[in-house]
């Protein structure tokens, strides 16, 4: 093992909604438009936020998550893309210390430890001065090997305000404040039901993204932050990319081509996933669930999650797609369907008490309320067979949906072959809907947590592909 540098900071708050994203999109995109090769991380199962992250920094946001994945797998998937970059920034989630348990266990914190990573603290000062101070004397002695290195003033009111805080805080905690956000009239990035409004559905995106750098640029003392993300060493192990993706022996003549909805229905993919179908050995095809009326010669098709209810009336207009595809399912095409996904292959979504016709594949309705039905870090255990994993297989994901099902045919509701272990899940503690080769599920799985995710998915599409071929050899022949 040999090492090398690579520079890298956390940015941390001490709740959810404390504006970490705001300064970490704002520094994102400062350092890009100097011409800084910056790589974003998202601490959590995220994908709204890392979608942000991406824009602003002009490449893929990676996910690093200690409930999802070992700390062997974050170490070398941080190093993976972090070699390449100036300045790696990783945008922490909920309150710095908050994880799955009373001692924090997948918190931010344990996260900043783990890449042995300077924290930037953003202090959210909302009717707030001198207990400033005592929220980050907290956070230091509630960790004191955690390594906090500044602090960023946010919600500022006035200069006076900014004045109070910032003494007290260098006072007593001896960090330096690196900057202050005053307060916005309006926020810059606009908030819906699942939270802040996805970058490919807001007009406005870029030049708030603009704004944010501007800000960044004036307000925060982005010299001195990159020179402690600098301060930090790093680390390189050889053959990492082998070690994170494993390959399948596949010759070209039989390489399996996956379909992926992507657009603005289907959103919700990690990058790692996605590349770790192509390293598995599978050529991707993206199509438009919402415009393209043909479904080309596929093995396989990944529908990740999104948002159907909210482009219903558009999936639901193409019938002709829609067709094709429950045609195909019906011929035997395996589908892996997350969440929105999921939603898009029942009979329909019912949203705003109007009701919209999905694909009907499967004899389920989707209903979506007001509150989200399962939400958080889920554990499945595989317990009857089914197209992608193996009996035994324990599964760790992230759920989060508003939707509920409601069994609305015969003959195609399909069978739940998951036992929950933890989370919600499909429907009273089972998981993982199979019909045909359907499997769905409201558990979003990272590959770099589920390695067995890919490989299944191209194995299932190799195997469909023989089926396929072979099928049509023997109607040629006859």
């Amino acid at each position: 093992m040999s090492r090398m540098n690579l520079p890298r900071l956390v940015v941390a708050a001490l709740k959810g909604g404390a504006g970490k994203t705001i300064v970490t999109l704002g520094l994102l995109r400062a350092w890009h438009r100097q011409g800084l090769r910056v790589v974003p991380f998202k601490k959590g199962p995220d994908y709204i936020d890392a979608a942000w992250l991406s824009r602003a920094s002009g490449g893929p946001c990676y996910n690093l998550d200690p409930f999802l994945m070992s700390k062997d797998v974050i170490l070398k998937s941080f190093a993976f893309r972090a070699e390449v970059a100036d300045i790696s920034v990783v945008e922490g989630n909920r309150g710095l210390f908050d994880g799955v348990d009373e001692l924090g266990t997948s918190s931010t914190a344990e996260l900043a430890r783990c890449l042995d990573a300077p924290v930037i603290l953003v202090l959210d000062c909302t009717k707030v001065t001198r207990t400033a101070a005592a929220l980050v004397l907290g956070c230091q002695n509630l960790d004191p090997e955690l390594d906090i290195e500044g602090v960023i003033l946010n919600n500022i009111a006035t200069s006076r305000h900014e004045t109070i805080v910032r003494k007290t805080v260098e006072r007593y905690t001896g960090l330096p404040v690196l900057g202050a956000i005053s307060r916005m009239k309006e926020d810059p990035l606009p908030m819906r039901h699942l939270g802040i409004t996805p970058y490919d559905e807001y007009p406005g995106a870029l030049e708030a993204l603009d704004r944010l750098g501007h800000i960044a640029t004036e307000s925060l003392d982005i010299q001195k932050l990159k020179t402690i993300a600098d301060q930090k060493g790093g680390w390189r192990v050889e053959g990492i990319d082998e070690l994170l993706f494993p390959r399948e022996e596949i010759p070209a003549s039989q390489t399996p081509v996956i379909g992926i909805f992507r657009d603005q229905a289907f959103q919700f993919y990690y990058p790692e996933n996605l590349e770790a179908l192509e390293r598995t050995g599978a050529r991707l095809v993206f199509l438009n669930a919402l415009r393209d009326n043909n479904l080309p010669e596929l093995d396989a098709l990944y529908v990740g999650g999104g948002f159907p209810e909210t482009q219903a009336a558009s999936l639901s207009a193409n019938e002709v797609l829609r067709d094709r595809l429950r045609h195909a399912i019906y011929q035997g095409l395996p589908v892996y369907a997350e969440c929105g996904g999921l939603m898009y292959l029942g009979r329909q979504v019912i949203w705003d008490k109007k009701a919209y016709p999905m694909v009907g594949a499967i004899g389920w309705d989707f209903i979506v309320g007001e509150r989200p039905i399962g939400h958080g870090y889920t554990i499945l255990e595989v317990t009857s067979p089914n197209p992608f994993y193996d009996v035994g297989t324990r599964l760790r994901g992230h759920e989060f949906h508003y939707s509920r099902p409601v069994p609305a045919g015969r003959g195609n509701q399909g069978r739940l072959t998951c036992r929950v272990v933890r989370g919600h899940g499909f429907d009273r503690g089972l998981e993982g809907l199979v019909f045909k080769n359907i499997f769905g599920t409201y558990t979003h799985v990272h590959a770099l947590g589920s390695p067995e995710w890919a490989i299944h998915i191209v194995r299932a599409a190799m195997q469909y592909r023989l089926m396929s071929r072979s099928q049509a050899t023997e109607i040629e022949t006859q």
